[in-house]
């Protein structure tokens, strides 16, 4: 598997990779979390997804997740001063328990490094709004305000003055009041928010990136890229669209087909388009062929005009496939993980028992495995799938800070 020579090859030059790290950390600033899904396919390793808000926490080992409250505590000291009370921003699909368990995880986390937190939407609310998770944990919603102090707007929670505003909102829609009106300090930036972050910003920031990184652990930078193009003017329902697209697919296919060549890649390449500003596994297909395109059904188009919160998708990538050899109890399997600041703060492996090794498995259905980060700290050469797919989580970091610049 080429998981091993990867490790093997960042243990041999540890030193020099680490100083690599550094310096390049020490160029930008960087949100309170991440987290990265990865696909090993065993011939090639690449993150396909970099979520810069969250909604897993809930689903990390249980030992990543004490060692996150230092974490925590760490960042905020570090970037921000005199920090004693937070609002947690979160989503407002408030129905969902599974994402109020990550809510009421990131609290406690929070909570147990020493914060006073105040769960809010931003749309915000008349009054205290009682809610229970999907394991029976209580949480509150609390209204927030925009108080004068001293000639100031501040942001308050009753009479608390907000010091720092931790966001879990992706942020799909623009919202003004948040972006213009409020200036407490809020992490990670508004506008890394999808209504304005793009896909294939990242991916190409992450491929140069992987480029400078292979030639110093001396390995092929293939084996860690992903081929990712920006397809303009998507239009689900036209027919000249559709030709477009289906002609695009086949030349990346093509350029896949003869990589893979050079590669001793036998399988047989295949793609995803994706909306390249988007969340939660929506609009996005599986394509195996550029006939597939043209022969889309109407629940194929249906799922390509799926969008959070409504709107219509206009650009896509077109994104290299990669398969996943990991399985668990018989489940397909593939790697997340998270970060806090600059630091490993947890991971899990997303299972799923209706997917294959070529579909996407950030789907209903899906459920987590324990992959503890931690275990680096016991014995790096002994933790080749942890070593590997968190040095790859660190370098899909800096391409995220790279996206906020």
């Amino acid at each position: 598997m080429i998981q091993d020579h990867i490790h093997q090859q960042i243990c041999k030059k540890h030193k020099e990779l680490t100083l690599w790290f550094e310096d390049n950390f020490s160029q930008y600033k960087y949100p309170i979390y991440t987290s990265f899904d990865i696909r090993d396919s065993g011939e090639k390793i690449a993150p396909v997804d970099a979520n810069i808000f969250p909604a897993g926490f809930n689903n990390i080992c249980e030992v990543d997740r004490g060692s996150a409250v230092t974490l925590f505590s760490d960042y905020v000291e570090s970037n921000y001063k005199d920090v004693k009370n937070i609002i947690l921003l979160t989503e407002e699909h408030t129905n969902n328990l599974f994402y109020l368990e990550n809510v009421a995880t990131i609290k406690e986390i929070a909570e147990q490094a020493g914060y006073n937190i105040f769960l809010c939407i931003p749309s915000n609310i008349d009054e205290d709004r009682d809610l229970e998770t999907s394991t029976g944990k209580k949480i509150t919603y609390k209204p927030w305000a925009l108080k004068k102090d001293a000639g100031e707007e501040v942001l308050c929670v009753g009479s608390t003055k907000i010091d720092l505003v931790v966001c879990n909102n992706d942020f799909t829609k623009k919202t003004d009041v948040w972006l213009e009106n409020v200036k407490t300090p809020i992490t990670p930036l508004l506008t890394l928010g999808w209504y304005r972050r793009k896909k294939s910003d990242f991916f190409a920031n992450y491929n140069k990136l992987a480029e400078e990184f292979s030639e110093i652990i001396e390995i092929n930078p293939e084996l860690i890229k992903i081929v990712t193009q920006k397809h303009e003017g998507f239009e689900v329902g036209s027919e000249e669209s559709a030709q477009k697209l289906a002609s695009h697919c086949e030349e990346v296919l093509e350029q896949l087909a003869g990589q893979y060549k050079e590669m001793g890649i036998k399988a047989k390449p295949y793609l995803f388009v994706k909306n390249n500003s988007g969340t939660y596994g929506l609009g996005v297909t599986k394509v195996e062929s550029a006939e597939e395109v043209l022969a889309w059904n109407y629940k194929t188009r249906k799922k390509m005009k799926a969008v959070k919160g409504g709107g219509s998708i206009s650009e896509v990538i077109i994104q290299e496939g990669i398969p996943t050899y990991i399985t668990l109890e018989d489940l397909t399997a593939e790697p997340t993980i998270y970060l806090i600041g600059n630091k490993l703060a947890g991971g899990f492996l997303r299972a799923h028992s209706k997917k294959g090794a070529l579909d996407s498995l950030n789907s209903p259905g899906a459920v987590y495995k324990r992959l503890c980060v931690t275990d680096l700290s016991v014995n790096v050469s002994g933790s080749p799938m942890e070593n590997v797919y968190g040095w790859l989580a660190r370098l899909s970091l800096i391409a995220v800070a790279q996206e906020a610049i």
